[in-house]
């Protein structure tokens, strides 16, 4: 058998009754400049987040600002918090405590069952979500507000398909 013409089977990777080579086996010129693309979206969005977050000066850590952001639309217990956050419930207890210390975030008992305690913004925490959503967004509109029309309307244009990608 030649192993340079057959794959680990004996049988001919080429032959008519083989499957071509799936993406996976060999990339293609496509592949390869969606994996480009792919790479080059992910990282800006990235560099561009972590931008927004550090640079438009907040009162609290991201991670803090996210539980915030949460609590703003309902109340939440701890764990629920834990689940959508994806971290583990002592380290959402940690955040938690951290943010009620603060006097952003104030612990109630839950109507629905006594055991359990549910989490909700105080008007202070209220403060600290709108200045920091007031700040990210005036530091982007300063970015944008250097943009041409043109520029602008391919961003608003990428803006649309990147939404549908996270929709899938």
């Amino acid at each position: 058998m030649d192993r340079r013409t057959t794959n680990r089977s004996g049988v001919d990777p080429h032959s008519a009754e083989d499957p071509a080579p799936t993406g996976a086996e060999m990339p293609t010129p496509d592949s390869e400049a969606l994996l480009s693309l792919a790479n080059d979206v992910r990282l800006v969005c990235q560099q561009i987040s972590r931008r927004v977050r550090f640079e438009s000066g907040t009162d609290v850590a991201p991670h803090q600002f996210s539980v915030l952001v949460k609590l703003r639309n309902r109340r939440w217990t701890p764990g629920e918090l834990a689940e959508a956050e994806r971290v583990s419930p002592p380290s959402m207890t940690r955040t938690v405590n951290c943010l009620c210390e603060l006097g952003l975030v104030e612990k109630v008992g839950n109507p629905d069952d006594g055991r359990q305690r549910v989490l909700h913004l105080t008007p202070a925490g209220e403060d600290v979500v709108d200045r920091t959503i007031n700040a990210r967004d005036t530091w982007m509109m300063q970015r944008l507000s250097e943009l041409s029309d043109e520029e602008r309307a391919v961003l608003a244009a990428a803006t649309t398909v990147l939404q549908g990608v996270l929709a899938r």
